[in-house]
């Protein structure tokens, strides 16, 4: 799936970042362009792969430079002012050859949280493509601000992408580990996952061809539900003898080989939906989902994705199930992704509404009190007038 990668905020141009080096690294060619927008100065001048003539520095009347210190609500206005900026560099891209816009931010921060949703309207406007968000959630230990402004641009932002992508970093922090050891783990563990699942269909590897392709229509079509949606991801090591292929496909345990293959496979798949989700979520609200098994070619069961793509079936009790596989050369692992999509029961996503709801509840508080006491100060003013 060819993608225009749009990296909006610190946190988002660092994983759009990381997806080059992915992308790279495993050859899957479904980065076509890569955007990187910002702020502040010092975090584009950061990126190492985002070419320079695509780092997008706006607000400069505003903030010149320096940020918008985690004020969504400026981050927004900038976004509004200078969209024709990003434009600019959107205008370089070969769009005519992309399947859809990713648009990366971190919900926390105040470039992202603010301005990422005003580019994806934006987008969605001009383009046909589909319009992709990947919002990334703070841990809870971040600080109160950085939630208000997840709970306030999540809202807003799944409004206007086509489907929202959600990485959750409250639930892959590892306890005792620095901020920034923690979060370059972070990105690795978000650009493998969602990385995978939009390489496969870009076949680049001679004559390793999937027996079931998974193109971009099946993704797309899987995310054309809306909404939410979260992947899990499993694997595990496999061997190979020093021909490269299992000893079943020449001998007589032909049975016994394609059972191990099969359930290895089927248990993948329930790994991977049971396991640690990017957003975690009950399993049976999904409204559609995406089963693609990856790994070297001979160790890929097709009916061990028959039989997790039903199983899948029976979890979410969804008819709208695809399957497919992504062969990888040379590899040591197999693994199985698992795509649910428009899923709506969410602790976290209802936590965060709530944080939204006693914001705002708070705020017309607030200013409800501050509007008694001025009016309390005028009519004290006309009393003393009275006297004088």
């Amino acid at each position: 799936m060819k993608l225009a990668l749009i990296g909006f905020g610190q946190a988002g141009g660092k994983v759009v970042d990381q997806f080059l080096t992915y992308d790279g690294a495993i050859d899957g060619g479904f980065v076509e362009s890569a955007i990187a927008v910002n702020t502040a100065t010092t975090d584009l001048q950061g990126l190492e792969h985002v070419p320079r003539e695509n780092r997008v520095l706006i607000g400069q009347a505003r903030v010149n430079g320096h940020g918008v210190g985690a004020d969504n609500e400026l981050g927004a206005e900038i976004a509004e002012a200078d969209v024709d900026e990003v434009q600019h560099a959107i205008d370089r891209i070969p769009t005519h050859e992309i399947d859809a816009f990713l648009v990366v931010a971190g919900m926390g921060g105040g470039t992202g949280s603010g301005g990422a949703p005003v580019l994806a309207k934006h987008l969605r406007r001009i383009y046909t493509q589909p319009v992709y968000g990947l919002g990334l959630l703070p841990a809870t230990d971040e600080g109160g601000i950085y939630t208000l402004n997840a709970a306030r641009s999540f809202r807003t932002f799944v409004r206007e992408v086509d489907n929202l992508l959600v990485f959750d970093n409250d639930v892959w922090r590892s306890a005792g580990e620095s901020v920034e050891g923690g979060y370059d783990r972070i990105n690795r563990e978000i650009v493998e996952r969602f990385g995978l699942l939009f390489a496969a269909g870009e076949v680049s590897h001679g004559d390793d061809v999937a027996e079931s392709v998974v193109d971009s229509s099946e993704i797309i079509n899987t995310l054309s539900s809306g909404g939410i949606s979260t992947i899990g991801y499993a694997s595990e090591t496999v061997e190979t003898n020093s021909g490269g292929l299992l000893s079943s496909l020449t001998g007589d345990d032909d049975g016994f080989e394609e059972g191990s293959a099969t359930n290895r496979m089927t248990s993948l798949v329930r790994k991977a939906t049971l396991g640690r989700l990017t957003l975690p979520c009950d399993v049976g609200s999904a409204d559609r989902g995406l089963v693609v098994a990856t790994g070297p070619s001979e160790h890929l069961s097709r009916k061990g994705v028959e039989r997790g793509r039903q199983w899948l079936e029976d979890e979410t009790g969804s008819m709208e199930i695809r399957g497919g596989d992504y062969p990888i050369p040379d590899g040591d692992e197999t693994g199985a992704i698992v795509l649910l999509s428009g899923v709506t029961d969410v602790p976290r996503i209802d936590q965060l509404q709530q944080v939204a709801t006693e914001a705002k509840e708070t705020t017309e508080q607030v200013k409800a009190n501050a509007q008694d006491e001025f009016a309390s100060l005028v009519d004290t003013g006309g009393e003393l007038d009275a006297l004088f």
